[in-house]
């Protein structure tokens, strides 16, 4: 139940930043499944997907002595919005890293939430290798890493979506599919879920060119990929982390 307290109370840390998003009947697919099928719309999130949840979760936990430290962070775009907007709107300055594939319009949208306050670096071919820079930078300015999804406040941000699903629904729900990258989304979702009703199933829906999580579960093990396809370039990752890992293996059916 400490997940479930967490995400409660990161919903109170973001309310009037984070949108309470729709669960949006698809008239399309629950007639071609024979089910009733609800899709939870985080695009219409202010930077367009759940990321700002975590990202503003995190940094606005910070202490006033690690607010004074340099934010830094690596991702694809989603994660990088997120982390703009939180340092803009707390006023914290940030650089944050971007593999140099991301598209031109997801950087255009980093640039256009983060302004003055957000640094951007374009390092690398894919997120582990951008990451692994940002990483090294951060300890090196002694900064605040935000990761994209092994970080327990991180998680517990994106688990609020799945509050919201379960509030939306009063717990009335069969099936919960959630996309896998990192697994951060997947982690919060299904301990908020599981936490609340052990009945409903929680499924991860991950890239099949970037399997990393479905591989280390599958064995047992954090498992690094050799090769990933990075067509799903937000969540191309080759090696999730144990945090993720371990939630995701708890609570993810």
């Amino acid at each position: 139940m400490e997940m479930v307290r967490a995400i409660d109370e990161a919903e109170q840390r973001l309310e009037g930043i984070a949108s309470t998003t729709p669960l949006q009947p698809s008239i399309r697919l629950s007639e071609q499944y024979g089910a009733r099928i609800l899709i939870k719309r985080e695009d219409m999130q202010a930077v367009r997907s759940f990321k700002i949840r975590g990202a503003y979760n995190k940094i606005a936990s910070l202490s006033p002595e690690d607010r004074k430290r340099p934010i830094v962070c690596a991702s694809a775009g989603n994660h990088a919005q997120g982390v703009a907007f939180a340092c803009a709107h707390l006023g914290i300055g940030g650089t944050i890293f971007m593999p140099r594939i991301t598209p031109t319009q997801k950087i255009e949208r980093v640039e256009h939430f983060g302004g003055e306050f957000v640094e951007i670096r374009l390092v690398g071919d894919s997120y582990d290798e951008s990451s692994a820079a940002a990483e090294e930078y951060c300890a090196r300015k002694q900064g605040v890493f935000v990761h994209p999804f092994d970080d327990m406040e991180t998680i517990a941000g994106q688990g609020t979506v799945g509050k919201e699903i379960f509030d939306a629904t009063g717990g009335d729900v069969e099936v919960v599919i959630v996309p896998i990258g990192g697994g951060g989304l997947a982690s919060g979702v299904a301990s908020y879920i599981k936490g609340k009703n052990p009945a409903v199933v929680v499924v991860g829906a991950e890239p099949a060119g970037s399997p990393s999580m479905y591989e280390s579960l599958k064995q047992g093990r954090i498992v690094e990929l050799d090769e990933i396809n990075t067509f799903v370039d937000g969540a191309a990752v080759r090696k999730t982390r144990q945090r993720t890992f371990d939630l995701c293996r708890r609570y993810v059916d």
